[in-house]
């Protein structure tokens, strides 16, 4: 008999391979997204000292809006530059459309 193939695991898996080699620091933070079955959630985090610089999800906003508000909180820290962590998703679909918007509001990753 076959087993099924595991996607969530395989995810995870590329997740931590690629982590080796993703830092994120107070002037440099890390862009973490996270996708549930419903939600998005992004997340700044400052690997460094362990701290969430920024948390946005569509639990409480609309997902077009997500990226304004990750971008308004970036600006107001004085971020500019992020290092982007796909979190082991491919770099497709929303994943991509977040990219691509956060890069036109002024983010460099």
């Amino acid at each position: 008999m076959i087993k099924p193939i595991n996607k969530n695991k395989l995810r995870i898996k590329r997740h931590k391979r690629n982590r080796k080699n993703i830092f994120g620091t107070s002037k440099i933070p890390r862009l973490y997204i996270f996708k549930s079955l419903k939600n998005f959630y992004v997340n700044l985090v400052d690997d460094e000292n362990g701290n969430t610089l920024i948390s946005v999800s569509t639990l409480k906003t609309k997902t077009d809006d997500i990226v304004d508000e990750v971008a308004k909180k970036a600006e107001s820290l004085g971020i500019k530059e992020l290092v982007f962590d796909k979190s082991g998703y491919k770099f497709h679909g929303r994943i991509k459309v977040i990219a691509d918007e956060l890069r036109s509001k002024g983010l460099n990753f």
